[in-house]
């Protein structure tokens, strides 16, 4: 990883173009998955670098949303999310889509669209009863990923008056790749298209088992697609998350928010739990008077200095994977309970931070 990531770099940067909102996105069946879980995975493009987690107490249901860091409190927009009944949703910009003369002052409403799903829905039905409740004209042009606690999993064609959804568990490959078009839409304004094309050459590459099984997880897609350069790997690239959901009859509690803030190159991912009222670790969330998530803000640093740190992000992110799946395990097999596995989780947390400083804190720039 570390040879090539000059080369991520100066591709990036030769890529950094409008529009700025344009994210890759992939969601993988639980009906293809050898674990039965569905797995969505957001790579965020926008001019708004800075990201940090939050956490909400919604209307129904708690949640985590990844938002922009200088989010207003009073108006909250989250661009990927996960609630603690299962239901997970994330968005791509689309720009074909629109047919009508709405002016852009009542659109981009998709961060509060996604905020007010994640508070009141639990599955893709309540999502979908949600849109065809919604006022119009509903302020959005868009590309819903959904995956929830009950093997569902779809993306949906929203624009302001109507939606098209697309079952990926009905998808013959078992997966579906989105990014800045849609198939409803006017072909000669579609956009991603090369990045759509790269992302579905890299997901033929994923191992499957004899019965077909895709092997597919958080590791796999930060690893392969988030961070495979060029044209997906961007400067305007801001976080990337993946959703590992859980089988149908499973604890909804269990589903994962991978979340790996910043530049993908120069960041690590971390898993975030819904369900723990105090799961965003403050280097995640923001602290300090800029507000602002450690983890983004270094990446933000190394990428602009050209520094190389992926040889910490891969010492980082093993020791993370190997205790987290270690705890995880022993939780979903009923060998400790709700109460000792986060305990657990808290003490990761903490241990995250601990080998973050150790690893990176070297690599920081003299002036930073």
């Amino acid at each position: 990883m570390e040879r090539c990531f000059r080369y991520l770099l100066s591709a990036a940067l030769l890529l950094a173009a409008v529009p700025a909102f344009a994210c890759t996105s992939v969601i993988v069946s639980g009906a293809k998955s050898p674990s039965g879980r569905p797995v969505m995975m957001k790579h965020r493009d926008t001019g708004t670098l800075d990201n940090r987690m939050a956490r909400f107490e919604g209307e129904k249901y708690a949640f985590i949303g990844l938002v922009n860091s200088d989010m207003d409190p009073e108006n909250p927009e989250v661009w990927a999310g996960s609630n603690t009944a299962g239901f997970c949703i994330m968005n791509t910009a689309a720009y074909d889509l629109k047919d009508d003369q709405v002016p852009e002052s009542r659109m981009d409403r998709e961060g509060f669209l996604m905020y007010r799903a994640l508070e009141i829905c639990a599955n893709l039905a309540d999502f979908e009863n949600f849109l065809d409740t919604l006022q119009r004209p509903m302020g959005v042009e868009a590309n819903f990923g959904v995956i929830d606690a009950h093997g569902g999993a779809a993306y949906y064609e929203v624009n302001n008056r109507v939606w098209y959804k697309f079952d990926v568990n009905k998808d013959p490959e078992g997966w579906r790749v989105v990014t800045n078009f849609t198939q409803h839409g006017r072909k000669e304004d579609r956009k991603g298209v090369d990045r759509y094309e790269k992302a579905r050459a890299l997901m033929k590459t994923c191992g499957k088992g004899v019965s077909g099984d895709i092997w597919c997880d958080h590791a796999w897609l930060m690893n392969h697609i988030s961070r495979s350069g060029s044209p997906i790997l961007r400067t305007i690239t801001s976080a990337c998350v993946v959703f590992e959901g859980v089988a149908p009859g499973q604890n909804p509690q269990q589903t994962v928010m991978w979340t790996a803030l910043g530049w993908p190159a120069a960041t690590v991912y971390v898993p975030l739990m819904p369900f723990c009222s105090d799961a965003i670790p403050s280097c995640l969330g923001g602290e300090g008077e800029s507000g602002k998530a450690l983890f983004c803000s270094n990446s933000l640093k190394w990428k602009e200095a050209g520094t190389d740190v992926s040889a910490a992000v891969r010492k980082t992110e093993q020791m993370i994977d190997s205790r987290f799946s270690s705890l995880f395990v022993r939780w979903t097999s009923g060998k400790v309970s709700d109460y000792h596995f986060i305990v657990g989780y808290r003490s990761l947390m903490q241990r995250i931070r601990k080998e973050y400083e150790r690893n990176f804190v070297a690599l920081l720039p003299k002036n930073a």
